[in-house]
């Protein structure tokens, strides 16, 4: 498998990448609101303040795999557990792994569930009261675990510790994907898991998405500038994206706990990954299948878009407020497909033993046993075959046929003998 890319992909970031956003660095437009908070276009463009009426997230848990989750102060309280699959960050996941891309993760889980600052001000994530778990892995770093294993590892952790909603906002850039990941995915699926993927990003090489956005079952999602319209590089396109998010002008906290502006749909995935926590906050015991199609069935549509799904918005624009307080009816199937389908058609070499004949086998009876060979005798000595089937039939046939011919010889015999007697004297 290729280097896995962070969908935002280092280097992706705007040209501001580096400015540090404090509520020092810009006067703001109103006296008394923080900057940062203000910098937040999509919590009220794309209905999240509205959503926040019912829910603002508790009582979920949403998984991060990524490059771990830092001790920034946004974090405190949200991360409740973490582990390291990397081999390479700390037991509890909340290291940074990796070099340039280390507080990736950070910005990621701020995007989703930040708590923001003490004092009322920094930035708050989309389902600021769900709790986060951070599951770290290495992205194209030198680690004795593939990373493969690193990321099914990851999924069943997140799994079997309680998580709702796993966010990955990476890709592989391959369509295909390692077969392990087949039983992990399905881990999650049949633990009743909400999976949220990144699409990729056009300005990290990626012009069509790749795994794990290919994989059936999981919610993928592309990448729209402030005004809606599709990232020219901060998106990618594919028939599997199911919904739309921000994915430019994006803030994040870094590890240390400053804040910077980025682009990608790294950001856009856990955006998504948060209104579905505020979906099945609202909504407690609704199923994974349904709180996707919550999203995808109450997205607003796209301007731009040729048609539903479409290759670049897929049902529209997420619709935090719509999601979570909308009615909708239960659906039975998950709308962006079903991998262990997919399994069933495409893994056949892996499909078992051949199945057992369904007609029951035909019983014959035994032949009776030869009859004994003669070894002491002469061959000239007939047997008793020899002589029902060859000697006895020749003598029945052969016989008579003698016997007719004698008695035709003596009867012309007698009619010789009659006819000279006639024959008048001289």
């Amino acid at each position: 498998m290729r280097r896995p890319f962070l969908a935002a992909a280092t280097g992706a970031l705007v040209a501001a990448l580096a400015l540090i956003l404090t509520a020092g660095a810009a006067v703001p437009a109103t006296p008394n609101v923080d900057p940062v908070r203000q910098a937040e276009y999509w919590l009220d463009d794309y209905g999240v303040s509205a959503a926040w009426q019912t829910t603002r997230g508790v009582g979920t848990r949403i998984a991060i795999i990524d490059t771990g989750i830092g001790y920034a102060p946004e974090f405190d309280g949200a991360v409740v557990g973490g582990t390291d699959m990397s081999g390479l960050g700390s037991p509890d996941g909340r290291t940074p792994v990796g070099g340039a891309d280390s507080n990736h993760g950070s910005w990621v889980a701020s995007l989703a569930a930040s708590r923001g600052l003490p004092d009322g001000t920094g930035m708050l994530g989309v389902a600021p009261q769900a709790e986060l778990l951070s599951v770290s892995v290495g992205f194209g770093v030198e680690s004795s675990v593939p990373f493969v294993t690193q990321v099914a590892d990851g999924i069943r952790w997140a799994v079997d510790n309680g998580a709702d909603v796993i966010n990955m906002s990476f890709t592989t850039n391959t369509l295909d994907w390692d077969p392990s990941w087949d039983d992990a995915f399905l881990y999650a699926f049949d633990h009743d898991v909400v999976v949220v993927v990144a699409a990729g990003n056009r300005g990290a090489g990626t012009d069509q998405i790749g795994a794990p956005a290919t994989i059936p079952g999981v919610l993928v999602v592309g990448g729209v500038d402030p005004e809606g319209n599709a990232s020219q590089e901060a998106s990618t396109q594919g028939v599997t994206i199911g919904v739309s998010a921000p994915s430019e002008r994006l803030l994040g906290v870094s590890a240390d706990g400053n804040v910077v502006l980025w682009n990608g749909t790294s950001g856009a995935a856990p955006i998504v990954s948060a209104v579905a926590a505020l979906v099945r906050s609202a909504n407690p015991g609704m199923s994974a299948a349904d709180v996707i199609n919550h999203i995808v069935s109450t997205a607003t549509p796209a301007a731009a878009a040729t048609s539903v799904p479409d290759v670049l918005y897929g049902y529209g624009l997420v619709n935090a407020e719509a999601a979570v307080t909308t009615w909708l009816p239960s659906v039975t199937e998950n709308p962006m497909g079903s991998l262990s389908e997919w399994i069933r058609l495409y893994r056949r070499a892996d499909a078992g033993s051949d199945p057992e004949p369904s007609a029951n086998p035909v019983t014959i009876a035994p032949l009776e046993p030869p009859e004994e060979a003669i070894n002491d005798a002469s061959a000239l000595i007939p047997t008793a075959a020899s002589l029902t089937y060859g000697t006895l039939p020749l003598v029945a046939v052969t016989v008579p046929a003698i016997l007719g011919a004698l008695g035709v010889t003596a009867a012309v015999r007698r009619i010789r003998s009659a006819r000279h007697s006639r024959t008048p004297t001289r």
